[in-house]
């Protein structure tokens, strides 16, 4: 029984890298798949459908989320429609605002009227999960990213703001509070012990918490003491 089988939350691989997420798609206790512009700028990715397409053709029956990248919402909506249409278990993230600070709730409000399955990303507030629940369709699958890493960042315990969140969203059977930005193993565990849905988790994290996630500690205090002795060994130091 792997620590991980234990806890109510489904776990998404959050990443850019092909082989990896083909990989993680494989493995029963990854329910899903995000990735963002962001990460697949870093994968070195330049044709974007392509590259959907690809995913797509391996990726079938979890949801997956692809995020427009327009900055105008005309743009957004052209884009999320056609997205949207790829294939029936994709997911449109949708950013909570442009980069002007302007409310994308008008078009999330369409889309959801279009029964888009949305993944409304990058909100820190309460008040921006409000109004995202205000204009979601009760009857179509949506997730709700709330960015408690970042909100951590700032010194901030983001376990309140979660909890909160998901009361928020109690009215609509469909929609799901994902916590988005984890930084550690912890965070999966936080995000679980919250009520949160969903936690997504970036490819490096999850490995390691597929590989730690309830391992003794003694035995983990050894393999850090052999670490630091293969190490020293390598660097051939002297005194």
């Amino acid at each position: 029984m792997h620590g991980l089988d234990t806890l109510h939350i489904k776990i998404f691989a959050d990443g850019a890298d092909k082989d990896g997420m083909v990989n993680l798609y494989g493995n029963p206790l990854i329910k899903g798949l995000t990735t963002n512009p962001t990460l697949m700028r870093k994968a070195g990715i330049r044709d974007y459908e392509a590259f959907a397409r690809e995913i797509l053709k391996e990726i079938k029956d979890k949801p997956i989320s692809f995020e427009v990248f327009s900055d105008e919402f005309a743009e957004m909506k052209r884009q999320a429609i056609k997205i949207r249409d790829w294939q029936r278990n994709v997911f449109v993230k949708i950013p909570i605002t442009n980069s002007r600070g302007e409310s994308s709730i008008p078009l999330i409000g369409e889309l959801a009227a279009a029964k888009v399955q949305l993944n409304i990303t990058a909100i820190l507030t309460l008040k921006q999960v409000r109004d995202v629940a205000r204009v979601l369709h009760p009857e179509v699958p949506a997730v709700v990213s709330v960015f408690a890493g970042r909100i951590a960042d700032t010194g901030r315990d983001p376990s309140p703001a979660m909890r909160a969140s998901k009361a928020l969203l109690e009215d609509l059977p469909k929609a799901e509070l994902l916590w988005a930005s984890v930084r550690e193993v912890l965070n999966i565990f936080q995000a679980d012990h919250c009520g949160c849905d969903i936690v997504t988790v970036p490819h490096d994290i999850l490995n390691k918490a597929l590989k730690l996630t309830g391992m003794d500690l003694a035995d983990l205090s050894l393999d850090t003491v052999n670490m630091f002795a293969q190490d020293a060994a390598k660097a051939d130091f002297k005194l």
